[in-house]
């Protein structure tokens, strides 16, 4: 097994409970990790035989421009779509982050963790 990471995927996004949020947006990063079989690709040198990380940033800035009240919502979202449309993945360790957000003080961000594996 091995481990593919994307970090600090950047978004501009419209997430929050707020009416506010939904109107003027946020500044978001995700970081994604996934779990897979790294041995076929390392040997063949062939995009094929292992997990597209650019299909990975797509799903993610996709499911990233759908609007939710809960972080952790928008994050089942990603990690239920990877898991669908790549089989390859066993595990997913998924942290999604709001930047500056509106919470009444000085917090640079506020992030949700979520770690799945295949059923």
């Amino acid at each position: 097994m091995g481990t593919i990471k994307l970090n600090n995927i950047r978004t501009y996004s419209y997430h929050g409970c707020l009416s506010e949020e939904a109107k003027i947006g946020s500044d978001y990063r995700v970081d994604l990790e996934v779990k897979t079989g790294l041995r076929k690709s390392a040997e063949s040198d062939e995009l094929a035989d292992t997990v597209d990380y650019v299909l990975l940033n797509r799903i993610v800035v996709e499911e990233m421009a759908v609007r939710s009240k809960l972080l952790e919502h928008v994050a089942h979202r990603i990690i239920q779509r990877i898991f669908s449309e790549i089989p390859a993945v066993s595990r997913i360790l998924l942290a999604v982050a709001k930047l500056n957000p509106p919470i009444g003080g000085d917090v640079e961000a506020v992030t949700i963790e979520m770690e799945e594996y295949r059923n």
